[in-house]
């Protein structure tokens, strides 16, 4: 909003009569009104100021970072096979333990996933900051998820400081942890593939190991951390590739977005998009936690579920 003062040397200003007047003084018939100093302006502005600036900085560090948004998709997909359609898949990543985030946020992030009423769900990566020993309080809790075709994870680049003890700690809450592997996956006669690729910062991804033992013609999901290799993952086949990393951006601003994302999510940011050769579908889920900063501003966390639809 902006306000007009009039500064502190008064004019004059001639009124009807012709006599001068002090454009401080009050007009006849208007005893009340007379015009705010610059003192008063200044003392009013920085107050206001100072307290948009406390109630944005709780809403960034308090508010959106708890708000969870669940976004709802149906995903026509060509090569699904029929008994797969209406499949609720449910995508969620970057939980970042042991930064923002511990366990009574992992109780709330299960809560809403199984209200989703999943039958697959899929982690893409960074399910802690940087110890592994962070997710022990949070096992038990994750465990609790149930579907039907199966809760398959990958790691991000976060997840290397000890991938022994992780891959551990996520088989007990009841993932299939996939390093450069796949899953088959079966139902109604049917059957479908679920890949998943090492973090292309930490790790080394190799498409060719994890789809070895995958038929080329079956419909295959990937899991890969940064979503910008799917530039690389469309010259294998793959038929939809989930991902996370980019956060969303974690801070946009109006009408500019994201003003930073690190590396491996420069093209792909949040949401879905389809790559430029084979139009690959490629979601980018904005994840549960934060990083570097406890902070989110017009990019709440998210929490994705995808019905898959035979095109």
């Amino acid at each position: 909003m902006n306000r007009d003062s009039s500064g502190a040397s008064p004019n004059i200003i001639q009124n009807p009569s012709g006599a001068g007047r002090r454009s401080g003084a009050p007009e006849p018939g208007k005893a009340g009104s007379r015009k705010i100093t610059r003192r008063q302006f200044l003392a009013w502005g920085t107050a206001t100021l100072f307290g948009a600036g406390l109630l944005t900085g709780g809403y960034v560090w308090q508010g959106e970072p708890n708000w969870l948004e669940v976004t709802e998709l149906e995903l026509p997909l060509g090569k699904l096979p029929s008994a797969f359609s209406g499949t609720r898949l449910v995508h969620f990543s970057d939980v970042h333990l042991g930064f923002n985030k511990d366990a009574d946020d992992v109780k709330r992030l299960v809560k809403h996933i199984k209200e989703a009423r999943p039958d697959m769900i899929c982690f893409t990566g960074d399910i802690v900051d940087s110890e592994a020993e962070d997710l022990t309080d949070s096992v038990a809790l994750l465990a609790e998820l149930t579907a039907p075709l199966g809760k398959y994870a990958i790691f991000g680049n976060h997840d290397y400081k000890n991938t022994e003890l992780l891959t551990r700690l996520l088989q007990a809450a009841g993932f299939v942890v996939l390093r450069n592997q796949a899953y088959v996956v079966s139902l109604g006669g049917a059957r479908i593939a679920v890949a998943g690729l090492e973090d292309m910062l930490k790790g080394i991804p190799d498409p060719a190991a994890a789809l070895k033992d995958v038929p080329e013609d079956m419909f295959t999901v990937l899991l890969m951390h940064e979503p910008d290799y799917a530039d690389t993952a469309e010259g294998y086949p793959f038929h939809l590739q989930l991902s996370g990393h980019s956060h969303g951006g974690q801070i946009r601003m109006p009408f500019i977005g994201a003003p930073y994302t690190p590396y491996g999510s420069l093209k792909y940011i949040s949401g879905l998009y389809y790559t430029a050769a084979k139009a690959m579908p490629v979601y980018v889920n904005r994840g549960f936690g934060e990083t570097y900063m406890p902070f989110r501003l017009l990019c709440r966390p998210e929490l994705t579920v995808l019905t898959l639809r035979q095109a």
